[in-house]
């Protein structure tokens, strides 16, 4: 299965999002602050990015931006409780393959994983 990286400011968020897809067989790591993501993605090798847009220093699309620096080939899906035309626009410029809605919904989050992992 794979290596997933969840972002998000808030820990819960993260934290639902991890156990939904640990229960699926992944390896899931989730981080409230941007360096440590980035810093665990440095040192690890790292297949999924899954990216709140609103962090605490960065917007989900820098980091996006600092993670295909550190590894191109990595995936990414963005979640947004503040969808915008614009934001999707530039999550997939810089290559994210999918974007969610907040709230989580489990299903939409399980197939849109298994779709970004099977690309």
């Amino acid at each position: 299965m794979a290596d997933i990286i969840v972002l998000d400011d808030v820990s819960d968020a993260g934290a639902l999002v991890k156990r939904i897809l640990e229960r699926k067989g992944h390896s899931v790591t989730a981080f409230t602050e941007e360096e440590d993501a980035l810093e665990h993605a440095r040192k690890n090798p790292v297949d999924l990015a899954i990216l709140d847009i609103k962090l605490k220093k960065l917007t989900g699309v820098e980091v996006l931006e600092e993670l295909k620096k550190v590894n191109p080939g990595i995936r990414a899906i963005m979640l947004t409780g503040y969808p915008t035309l614009e934001t999707a626009r530039e999550s997939l410029r810089l290559g994210a393959q999918e974007y969610c809605v907040k709230p989580i919904n489990k299903d939409e989050l399980e197939t849109k994983v298994a779709e970004v992992l099977d690309a």
